[in-house]
């Protein structure tokens, strides 16, 4: 017999905030190999990816605050992970050697936790949810 269902189920707010926590639960656990949070290192994946990126390329690319991206980068950088440079009126932030040799590390991870909730929810249903999650997350913001 199956789980019984929250009366608040129907609700895409409650949901939501739901299916995220048991994600989040799932990506620390693939990403504790690496050492890092989840947070930490898809800031480092996207640096990684972007160097010279900005702070604020990084909030837009996470959907995250610049306040919280700069507390993320501040953390990375005492681990020494990452650097900011000062280039004219922008800080632009670089991996340093150490943060690009996380690379591998970090992708392994990442397709990991694809892969593990793709085997639980299926791997198109997962890519269809993510694409149909966007699209709201987009329409919402366009609202706010």
């Amino acid at each position: 017999m199956g789980k019984k269902r929250s009366p608040y189920s129907q609700c895409l707010y409650f949901t939501s905030n739901a299916i995220a926590r048991a994600l989040t639960k799932m990506a620390e656990e693939e990403f504790a190999t690496t050492g890092l949070s989840p947070s930490h290192a898809f800031i480092l994946m996207t640096v990684n990816q972007n160097p010279g990126i900005t702070a604020g390329g990084i909030a837009r690319t996470m959907e995250l605050t610049p306040s919280t991206v700069t507390r993320l980068i501040e953390k990375l950088e005492q681990r020494e992970y990452l650097e900011r440079r000062s280039e004219g009126k922008f800080r632009r932030v670089y991996p340093t050697e150490k943060g690009g040799r996380q690379q591998h590390l970090l992708a392994s991870s990442w397709n990991r936790l694809n892969q593990r909730y793709g085997y639980i929810i299926g791997q198109e249903k997962g890519q269809h949810l993510s694409a149909y999650l966007t699209e709201a997350l987009e329409a919402i913001q366009e609202e706010a």
